[in-house]
Parts: C-alpha cells; structure tokens; sequence
C-alpha cells in the first residue's frame, strides 16, 4: 500500500512517541501517505489504521477534521487562500478572484487539466502578510499581488 521508504518515515514518527501511543503518529502517517499518493483514499487510511493499531473510525475522524487532507482526487497542486476575514480586508478576496479568473474554477474545483485544485482557508496565521496562500500545505506565499499569483501559476505548470 504504502513504500518501503513511506513506512521508514512513518516508522520514525513513530518513534517519538511511547510505544504503547503510537498511534500519536496519526497526523504525520496519514501526511507521509497523502504525500505518496496525492489523496487519501480510504484503503490507504484503512492501511494506516492497521499500521499503527487504531480503529479505522478513528483515523477518518482525523483525515476530515483537518482540511490538509485530501479525501478525494484533485490537482496535482493545491492552492488554499485564506479568506479569513483580515485577509479579506487586506486582499484575501481580490487574490482568491483573481485566481478563479485565471484558472477558470471556483474554489474546490479543479482545472480541465488537472494542475490545480483551489481551495479556500481559514486563518493561516499571518494576517500581517496578506494576501497569503498556501501551495500544496507546504509552502506559504505572502503578499500576494496579481502579479505574483501569475507568477507562481506560471511555476507550477
């Protein structure tokens, strides 16, 4: 299900917690599987589940509390912006438009050709660089005029 070199980094999560708590290593296993797969399909939370001892249910209720997680098929690249309100007020909203335009979707949509998916999310913790977004949950851009979301659209083709 997952590789060999999944499970390594998963096993190494693992190992900052008590034995009889690993299953603590939820978060980091199901992002190393997303990571690999680009989604979370079930059979793989099932896999993840039985890998670290927990309850299926258990690990579901994770994987769709946090919106890291993608539970279905998408883009190859996400971009989630923050429409918090502060953001909103401080160019949130205009960044999030500008991309719909460009990219022709509306937020949890994806592109015809599968590059993008776009989401909206909530406060990312730097209101004081607004606009912010963020690309496949790993990279934070600020400040983010027209001229840099065309940019960064350019760099993910």
């Amino acid at each position: 299900m997952l590789s060999t070199e999944a499970l390594q980094r998963i096993d190494r999560e693992v190992a900052k917690f008590p034995a009889e708590q690993k299953q603590s290593a939820v978060i980091a296993a199901l992002a190393i599987a997303q990571d690999e797969n680009g989604w979370l399909a079930t059979e793989t939370m099932d896999f993840v589940a039985q890998y670290l001892g927990m309850p299926p249910i258990a690990v579901y209720e994770v994987a769709s509390f946090y919106n890291m997680y993608k539970l279905e098929p998408g883009g190859r690249h996400k971009l989630t912006v923050c429409t918090n309100l502060p953001c909103a007020l401080s160019g949130g909203a205009d960044a999030a438009e500008h991309l719909k335009h460009r990219l022709g979707v509306g937020f949890n949509e994806t592109t015809a050709d599968g590059r993008v998916t776009l989401k909206q999310g909530e406060c990312m913790g730097a209101c004081g660089d607004a606009p912010v977004l963020l690309v496949n949950n790993k990279r934070m851009c600020s400040r983010m005029s027209h001229e840099k979301l065309d940019q960064l659209l350019a760099e993910l083709k």
